[in-house]
């Protein structure tokens, strides 16, 4: 397990290793656009819900660290029974067009990336 650390130990001053170190991970970038689906406050079960593959420990790690970094805002009300929301901070929303960039990418360049892959394997 890595050691948490609020920059990166080799190169704590790097901007682009501190950034994508946080937003890298499996499931940062799949909260962040569920939580720009609708952009409406999510309660953490709707998010659970919406990522299916996701545990809940993996859930209350992302959303900490996102936290952390002022990503997402976590919102507690005092009912009985307790409620906790989640949103985008307006950092995020300014983060958000550059991962929607990646996601068209991604999407448009998929297929010829797997026949590549097959490809590649098939040389080995």
């Amino acid at each position: 397990m890595f050691k948490r650390t609020l920059t990166d130990p080799v190169f704590p001053n790097c901007p682009i290793r501190n950034v994508l170190s946080r937003i890298s991970d499996r499931w940062t970038i799949l909260i962040m656009l569920t939580l720009d689906s609708d952009d409406k406050p999510k309660r953490y079960t709707d998010l659970l819900t919406s990522i299916p593959d996701i545990s809940q420990k993996m859930l209350t790690v992302a959303l900490r660290n996102l936290e952390a970094d002022g990503l997402v805002k976590r919102q507690a009300y005092a009912e009985i029974p307790p409620r906790v929301e989640y949103s985008l901070t307006e950092r995020a929303k300014t983060l958000l067009p550059h991962i929607n960039n990646l996601v068209n990418w991604a999407t448009e360049n998929l297929d010829d990336i797997l026949k590549d892959r097959q490809t590649f394997a098939e040389k080995k």
